[in-house]
């Protein structure tokens, strides 16, 4: 029994590699007029998480948020019929699997975006059981045995700060220790003998090591050597062999494998994007790899013995973005999606060559040609490093008609703005905003000099990305340069603040996306169960017990408050574990005291990232109303006007 991997990696197709001018051709061309839609019905999009097969392969289930939050349905796969199985009111639950063996179902919630996962039952006659049951116990599925008949799981209910390896019978839900883990080691993987774990210990956050423990003997045997990055792909199933990602010797991560009886490596898979995930199917006939290739992901299945590639059938609504191959390696579920398309789920019947399509997910009243492909651009930054970016740009935009535009700044830090379709920005650009998605240095997949750009540099560096950024949409003769903001969530939430105060002039309004703005609280602050990460984020970002300090201060949009001179807008979540509210209560409170307008949205039952879709619904048609009034309409120029607006959701 592999552990299962199904990678909705987000994924499109390259439409442009991007110019600075836009060509004649393109000015003089008449203005297309898409149908503008409401956030109602972009939010009428239907998502679905994970997907697994039954035991006989008939039907598969996932987590769908059809409901407004998700809950758990199950789909037959013969006709598409589609059942709710849980009807969760308040929480979202999240499926991991069937059990094996019976009709349960295992699944995961917390409390409101509280992110403490509890795992859970659902039995076949309707009844729910909680297996962790602690209440500050955060709780992870690793897999199955191999013969079905347990269950290994990550838990910290020894120690918040370390989570250990336990082991569960099915039907008595006894827990077993399997692996104490009291060295702030990360589970990785398991060989189905169950001879062997990996672990992998956090150095920094672009370097770790890579090692594999004996359960009989304990011995440690480190796979990673020399320094770099490392991750887990798995074991072949004679568990001889054991597969490994890493970025030694090379800017990307490739596949390698370690021959555990001769401590031989060997290079399997190598491109010049990284391999961000590669693992083979039930039987090990296929490997399955996953490509990050700028910004989308390439998908690439071969079979084991000869090296033959497996092609996908065609699609009509974007590109497969994750796979996963039923035990009897006979079918396999396809991800299935684009910019301008929410991911659908399709089955394919390798032997028959039969392509079910299960989802419909984008909502019928929206016309996807009235939607924007994601293009990719590059510009070059205040040093000359070249910045790639993703980008969408209003169909209503023209020389003649001149757009506002916002500079969009992802979460991480070292995260990544790919080709995806989210229903924000697709809102925003439908009501004639131009997006420029910046992968500004720092971010990953563009190779790990790229990715340690940032390290202890944060607000600087990074944040002159964003401006030239500004200054790419500015150059565009379609943009009307004077109405250009700035919008990001966490760490995109930062930068936006940190625009708005270290770079006043640059940007016409900001939207802070529940983002950190007093670093020294929210590192003194990461949850416990972080602790294992914890030197390696401090190795990035600075340790605010030591005179790093002082940086940390200067770089923290709350102690420079006073230099905010256009309107911002502050979404959070009341239960956000990674950046507490107080964040953005008190730069919402200094910000006021500027004159300058400022609207707070506070929502009591979200945590990092909202879930709900009356809360999104909400929160977005909050940001376009801030736009329309502040960045396209006349609102900025009001001089000192009072604004206490604040929402809870």
């Amino acid at each position: 029994m592999k552990i299962r991997y199904l990678v909705f990696a987000i994924a499109l197709t390259i439409v442009s590699c991007g110019q600075n001018e836009t060509s004649n051709e393109e000015t003089k061309a008449a203005v297309e007029t898409p149908e503008l839609y409401t956030i109602d019905q972009f939010e009428s999009n239907t998502s679905y998480r994970g997907a697994e097969f039954s035991e006989d392969e008939s039907k598969i289930i996932v987590s769908s948020n059809e409901s407004g939050i998700y809950n758990i349905y199950e789909i037959n796969i013969s006709d598409g019929s589609k059942k709710q199985i849980t009807n969760s009111t308040e929480e979202s639950l999240f499926v991991e699997d069937y059990v094996p063996g019976t009709g349960d179902i295992l699944y995961y919630a917390d409390k409101g975006g509280n992110e403490i996962d509890h795992l859970y039952i659902l039995k076949s006659d309707g009844s729910t059981s909680e297996l962790t049951k602690g209440e500050n116990e955060k709780a992870d599925f690793y897999r199955w045995s191999e013969d079905e008949k347990s269950m290994f799981y990550g838990s910290n209910k020894r120690d918040p700060k370390y989570f250990d390896v336990y082991k569960m019978d099915i039907g008595t839900w006894e827990p077993e220790m399997f692996y104490k883990n009291e060295e702030g080691y990360f589970f990785a993987g398991m060989s189905d003998d169950e001879k062997h774990i990996a672990l992998i210990k956090p150095i920094t956050t672009s370097e770790n090591k890579l090692f594999l423990r004996n359960m009989n003997t304990g011995e440690m045997i480190e796979i990673s050597q020399e320094k770099g990055s490392y991750g887990s792909s798995g074991f072949s199933n004679d568990g001889n062999k054991f597969f490994y990602l890493t970025d030694d010797e090379s800017e990307f991560r490739y596949l390698k494998e370690y021959n555990i009886e001769t401590g031989e490596h060997t290079k399997l898979y190598e491109t010049d994007w990284d391999v961000a995930y590669s693992y083979l199917s039930e039987n090990g006939t296929y490997r399955v790899t996953g490509i990050n290739e700028d910004g989308k992901n390439k998908l690439i299945i071969k079979k084991t013995d000869s090296g033959e590639k497996v092609d996908f059938p065609d699609m009509d609504d974007g590109s497969v973005l994750g796979v996963n191959i039923a035990d009897s390696e006979s079918k396999m579920i396809m991800a299935v999606g684009s910019s301008k398309s929410p991911m659908n789920i399709y089955v394919y019947n390798m032997e028959t060559e039969e392509l079910n399509k299960l989802t419909n997910s984008l909502n019928e009243e929206i016309d996807p040609s009235h939607l924007v492909s994601a293009e990719v651009v590059r510009f070059n930054s205040f040093d000359d490093t070249e910045i790639p970016a993703i980008y969408y740009k209003p169909k209503v935009a023209s020389a003649d008609n001149k757009v506002p535009a916002l500079v969009w700044v992802h979460g991480g830090p070292g995260g990544q703005t790919r080709q995806n379709y989210f229903s924000l920005i697709q809102y925003l650009v439908n009501h004639g905003y131009a997006i420029l998605a910046v992968n500004n240095r720092g971010s990953s997949g563009y190779g790990k000099t790229f990715y340690k750009m940032d390290d202890k540099n944060h607000g600087d560096k990074d944040l002159k990305d964003c401006i030239w950024g500004k200054k790419w949409l500015a150059d565009q003769t379609y943009i009307d340069s004077d109405k250009i903001g700035i919008i990001g969530g966490s760490y995109g939430g930062y930068m936006t603040m940190a625009a708005m105060t270290f770079a006043p002039e640059e940007f016409d309004v900001g939207v802070n996306i529940f983002g950190v703005t007093n670093w020294l609280r929210t590192l003194k602050s990461i949850p416990p169960y972080w602790e294992a990460q914890r030197e390696a984020l401090y190795e990035e970002l600075g340790d605010p017990f030591s005179e790093d300090s002082v940086r940390l201060r200067e770089i923290s949009p709350l102690f420079h408050a006073e230099n905010v001179k256009n309107p911002i807008m502050v979404l959070q979540g009341a239960n956000d574990p990674r950046v507490l509210q107080v964040e953005s209560d008190e730069i919402v409170e200094e910000v006021r005291k500027n004159g300058v307008p400022v609207e707070y949205v506070l929502f009591d039952d979200e945590g990092h990232g909202f879930v709900k879709k009356e809360n999104k619904i909400e929160g977005y048609s909050k940001i376009l109303e801030f736009l329309n009034t502040y960045l396209k309409g006349d609102g900025a120029k009001v001089e000192n006007e009072p604004d206490e607006m604040k929402t809870e959701g």
